[in-house]
């Protein structure tokens, strides 16, 4: 039995555009996942650290983070802090991640650390230690090392795609990395599914991008479209996702069903992995 199999589902979201909503997702769809009865923990990998500050962790806060995780200096159990979302852990991120390919580059298993760190925190004894049924890694924008560690450690790539004019482009780049990675590094990763965020119902570019993404990549893409929503936009700056800012927002709503929708393509993916 390969590790990924002992661990909870671990999903990467990625792209390497930024601006996109991947975060805004990562945050809203953990929360989602978590209402609706998971036991999610959200890994910031982003230097950023927007994941964290928007689930109400402050700097000051974090000390220890997911660069003391993938230096061997700490395990995922002793980073992780909970939300005030119940269900829903983060293991934090600071500005230290910024260095830590230059620290981890000459190892021989630097694109395994965080996959090793999951794969501890699930074998843990410790009854204190969460049982987490979902692992939700925010990447970074970019296509480094930190990115190639999520997708090393997941079973699956989930990602955001703007409503945009350039939307399909660099998706591609993308893809192939993906590809890269599953022939080199994790032969289990698979695309979960492309989830396309910012819709404009005003916009008639909105609708053709739509239609052009759906057109490309078929039933990868998720039902769910997420729209444009100045309540989940305002919910960050109060350090709450959007379903505790808003509960009745379309954006909130958005996010709770696209959570039902992964989890009923998680269970088509099992009943063919069994078969």
């Amino acid at each position: 039995m390969s590790v990924l199999m002992k661990s909870p589902r671990v999903l990467a979201l990625a792209n390497q555009k930024g601006g996109v909503g991947k975060t805004t997702t990562a945050i809203n769809l953990g929360t989602a996942l978590a209402a609706i009865g998971e036991s999610v923990l959200i890994v910031d990998l982003d230097p950023q650290g927007n994941a964290s500050t928007g689930l109400g962790i402050e700097r000051k806060a974090r000390k220890r983070s997911t660069y003391d995780v993938l230096v061997g200096e700490s395990t995922i159990e002793e980073v992780v802090v909970e939300t005030a979302v119940p269900r829903l852990w983060v293991a934090p991120s600071t500005l230290d991640l910024l260095g830590v390919e230059l620290e981890i580059a000459g190892t021989a298993d630097r694109a395994f650390r965080l996959r090793k760190a999951i794969a501890a925190c699930a074998g843990s004894t410790d009854p204190a230690v969460p049982r987490f049924t979902y692992v939700l890694v925010d990447c970074p924008p970019s296509l480094n090392l930190l990115t190639i560690n999520a997708m090393t450690a997941s079973h699956s790539v989930l990602v955001p795609l703007q409503c945009e004019f350039f939307a399909l482009e660099g998706l591609s780049q993308l893809l192939s990395t993906v590809e890269q990675v599953r022939g080199s590094l994790n032969p289990e990763l698979t695309i979960h599914g492309i989830v396309l965020t910012m819709y404009d119902a005003r916009n008639n570019l909105s609708g053709q991008v739509v239609a052009d993404v759906r057109q490309h990549m078929g039933e990868t893409v998720y039902e769910t479209i997420i729209p444009r929503n100045v309540r989940v936009s305002e919910a960050p700056s109060y350090g709450k996702p959007a379903l505790l800012y808003d509960l009745k927002c379309t954006g909130s709503q958005a996010y709770l069903r696209l959570a039902s929708e992964i989890i009923q393509r998680e269970r088509r993916l099992r009943s063919a992995a069994a078969a």
